[in-house]
Parts: structure tokens; sequence; C-alpha cells
């Protein structure tokens, strides 16, 4: 187990690396996050979401967080393990004395020394240029906290997972990026989720990011806001049991459908 660590912390370093020296990447999955709160926060800047002085500002801001563990978690991984993949990396790691579960090890780490990064880029840019109110108190760091873990945890299984989907490192992007655009939409990152009609609601329901958005924004709207919930509550409990549901369930799917190279190849 000591030689599984020591090698997966030298792989975080290697991951994280090779994931800030590639621009597209950084682009696509670290700083998109952040372009979208400047640039909704700009056009929104005066907009309130119907209760006292919130603004959607700091609606979108709780989006955007939940948004970024999607980006770092499911979306870099189900992208860049099936070039991996193609690419013969994949193959070449499998043949080493090196344990397996030291290449899981440094992308679970690289995810979230990114997502730390990315959330205090994040925080930084909504308080300095749109006077976001950040949380004073503790109860509320620790549900962003047990909420970041779940969150990265049960995206980066199901990216796992989601990387043996597309045949082709080329096509990975054309197989997740809408993938996500659809949960965006439909999880209350771009709207106010109770505005969507209830079968998307219904739908969102389903997946991890609605449930990311809704615990984020308990973190950073005051605790009144929370009447304007679809449940009119928070429903914390229910977050944290749909995202431990799904953090088990991708963790098993991971564990059963990854391929260490293409198809028809042993």
């Amino acid at each position: 187990m000591s030689t599984t660590l020591r090698i997966g912390r030298s792989r975080i370093l290697l991951e994280l690396r090779q994931f800030f020296r590639d621009r597209e990447s950084a682009l696509f999955n670290f700083l998109l996050p952040v372009i979208l709160l400047v640039i909704f926060g700009s056009v929104f800047a005066n907009s309130e979401i119907g209760f006292e002085d919130v603004t959607f500002t700091q609606y979108f801001l709780a989006g955007m967080i939940a948004s970024g563990i999607l980006y770092t978690s499911f979306q870099n991984l189900a992208i860049a393990i099936p070039m991996e993949r193609e690419d013969g990396t994949l193959k070449r790691l499998a043949g080493l004395p090196m344990p397996k579960a030291s290449y899981f090890i440094g992308k679970v780490g690289m995810v979230f020394v990114a997502y730390i990064a990315q959330v205090i880029l994040i925080l930084v840019v909504g308080v300095l240029f749109f006077r976001i109110q950040l949380p004073t108190s503790p109860t509320h760091w620790f549900t962003f906290a047990w909420v970041s873990v779940l969150g990265l945890l049960s995206c980066t299984f199901i990216g796992i997972a989601y990387s043996v989907v597309p045949k082709q490192g080329k096509g990975a992007s054309a197989l997740v990026a809408p993938v996500v655009l659809v949960l965006q939409f439909t999880s209350g990152v771009f709207f106010i989720f109770t505005d969507l009609p209830e079968w998307m609601q219904a739908f969102a329901s389903l997946f991890p990011l609605k449930w990311l958005t809704q615990a984020m924004r308990s973190v950073f709207l005051p605790d009144g806001a929370q009447v304007i919930e679809a449940s009119g509550s928070w429903q914390l409990g229910w977050c944290a049991v749909a995202l431990g549901i799904w953090t088990v369930g991708g963790f098993l799917i991971a564990l059963r459908v990854f391929r260490w190279a293409p198809r028809g190849q042993l």
C-alpha cells in the first residue's frame, strides 16, 4: 500500500503538470467557469432572483462552482483518458510494474488540486468584481467541504466510467461536452431551477449536478432563500444521499467497464 500511495503522489504531480501545460484543457476545464461568471455576472449584475436583495450573480456563483466540479472531474477525465488510451499511454502504463491503483490516485489527486485552485479563483473574482458576500458561518463552510468532496468523487468516478464511451480520443469532446451542457441547462445553473418545466426538474434530479448546485446554493445564499427551491428546502440530507449513491455507483461501474487498451485490443 505504501508503494501504491508513493507512486500515486508522483502521478498527481505528473498529472497536474500535464493538465496545466495543455492550454486547451486549462481553458476548457479550469478557466471556463471563471469566464462564464464574468460574462453572466456582468450581464445580470443588477438582476434579482425574487428573494430580498439576492442577485442572480450570487445565485449563478453557486452554479459555477458546482459546474467547476463537473468540468475538472467528469469532463476533463472523460476527454483525456480516451486520448491516453488511443495513443497507447494506458497500455504502456498497464505493462509497467506500477500498481494500477496509482494511476487512479494520480487522476483523483489532480482533480482535487485543480478544483481547489479553480474555486479560489472563482471566489476571488466574485468578491472583487461582483461584491459577492461569502458565508461567515463555519456550518456553511463545512457543508461546502463535504459537498465538494462528494461531488468531486462522484463526478470523477463517472468520468472514468464514461471514458469508455468514445471510440476515439479525437471524438471524445463531441460526446462529452453536450452531456455537460444538457446537465447545466436542466440543473439550475444558467436559470432559476424553479423556472424550468417540471419534467425538466425531474430529469435533472436523476443526476448529480442538480444536487451539487442545490447544496452549493445553501452555502452561498441566505438561509431564507430556500423558499425559492422546488421543495421549499435545501434538502441537504437528500443531496448527500444522491451524491453518495452516484459516488458508490460510479466507482463500481468504473471498476467493471474501464479499459486499458482500445476496443479489440488486449
